[in-house]
C-alpha cells in the first residue's frame, strides 16, 4: 500500500517506520522533523499524491483543518484520509465532511499507548468513519498498534478518546490524593498498594502506573517522573473533553475539577514537562490550606 504520512514527531515518526518497515511505501512530510530512512515530500500536498492511505498526526483541529484543505484536492479518489492526532470532536466531523464532499473517505483514529506504544507497535486506536474505509486501514493498525475498536460515526473516535482520558485524568488525581493521605495517617505506600489493587480501588492508574517510587510495576514514577504521558497533554485532553462537554451540555464536575487542577499544575506550578503521575509529589507539597 502507498501510504502518505504527515506529522513526523514522536509519535508519527516510529509510527511511520513500523508501517515501512512492514513493507509499505511510505512517503512523509512534516514542517520540522526529517526522520532517517523514510523519504520525504517538499509539500503534505506533494505527500498525499497517488497515495491510497494518507496518515496525519497534528497537534490541534486547527492545523488538522489546514492540512486537510491542502492534500484532499491532491488525493486519488476513493483513498482514505486516517487522522489519528487527537483533536476537537467538531475538527474530525467537518474534516470528515471535507473527505466525502472531495470523494474521499475519512477515519478519525486516535491513539492511546504513548510514545514506547508507537515505538513497540502496541498502541489502541478508537475509530470513527464509515465501515468499508475502517477495513481498508485495520491492516495498517495491526502494524501500528495492538488493537482498533471501530467506535462508530465520524467524530467517534475522538470522542472515546476525551471520554477514556478523562476518566484517566480524574483516575489519577485520586489515586495519587489517597497516596499522599496516606503518607500523612502513616500507612505504609507498600501495604497501601497491596491493599488498593486487590480491591475496590483497583485502577489502571493503580496498578498499572501507580504514581508512587518503587510500588508496583515499573512507571514514569521510578524514573523521576520523565514523561511516558507528560502532564501537558493530560491538560490538552481534558480541555477537549469539556470543550465537547459544553457543546453537548453535559454536567462533567468531576472532569471540570481534573482539568483545573492540572491546568495550574502545569501553567502556574513546575507540571510542565513532567508526567502527569507527577501529581503525588504536588500534593506532598501541599497542605490543605
Amino acid at each position: 500500500m502507498k501510504i502518505g504520512f504527515i506529522g513526523l514527531g514522536n509519535m508519527g515518526a516510529p509510527m511511520a517506520a513500523n508501517l515501512q518497515a512492514a513493507g509499505h511505501e511510505v512517503v512523509g512530510f512534516d514542517t520540522v522533523a526529517s526522520p532517517d530512512g523514510l523519504d520525504m515530500a517538499a509539500t503534505s500536498a506533494a505527500a498525499a499524491e497517488g497515495a491510497d492511505v494518507v496518515i496525519t498526526m497534528l497537534p490541534n483541529g486547527d492545523i488538522l483543518r489546514a492540512v486537510a484543505s491542502e492534500i484532499h484536492p491532491a488525493m486519488k479518489a476513493g483513498a482514505v484520509h486516517l487522522d489519528c492526532s487527537t483533536v476537537d470532536v467538531q475538527s474530525a466531523r467537518d474534516v470528515a465532511q471535507a473527505a466525502q464532499n472531495a470523494d474521499l473517505s475519512a477515519v478519525d483514529a486516535p491513539v492511546s499507548g504513548g510514545i514506547g506504544g508507537a515505538q513497540a507497535g502496541t498502541l489502541t486506536f478508537m475509530a470513527g468513519g464509515p465501515t468499508d474505509a475502517f477495513e481498508t486501514v485495520r491492516p495498517l493498525f495491526d502494524i501500528m498498534g495492538q488493537k482498533a475498536v471501530h467506535c462508530g460515526d465520524a467524530g467517534n473516535g475522538q470522542a472515546a478518546k476525551i471520554c477514556n482520558n478523562m476518566i484517566l485524568g480524574i483516575t489519577m488525581i485520586g489515586t495519587c490524593e489517597a497516596f499522599n493521605l496516606a503518607d500523612k495517617l502513616g500507612l505504609d505506600r507498600q501495604a497501601m498498594f497491596d491493599v488498593v489493587s486487590t480491591s475496590s480501588g483497583y485502577s489502571w492508574t493503580m496498578n498499572t502506573y501507580c504514581p508512587a517510587p518503587g510500588v508496583g510495576p515499573q512507571s514514569p514514577a521510578d524514573n523521576g517522573y520523565k514523561p511516558g504521558f507528560a502532564a501537558e497533554l493530560m491538560l490538552k485532553d481534558l480541555n477537549l473533553s469539556q470543550m465537547a462537554a459544553e457543546a453537548v451540555d453535559a454536567d462533567t464536575p468531576m472532569g471540570q475539577a481534573a482539568t483545573d487542577l492540572y491546568a495550574q499544575f502545569v501553567e502556574d506550578e513546575d507540571g510542565m514537562g513532567q508526567d502527569f503521575s507527577a501529581m503525588l509529589p504536588r500534593f506532598e507539597k501541599r497542605g490543605r490550606g
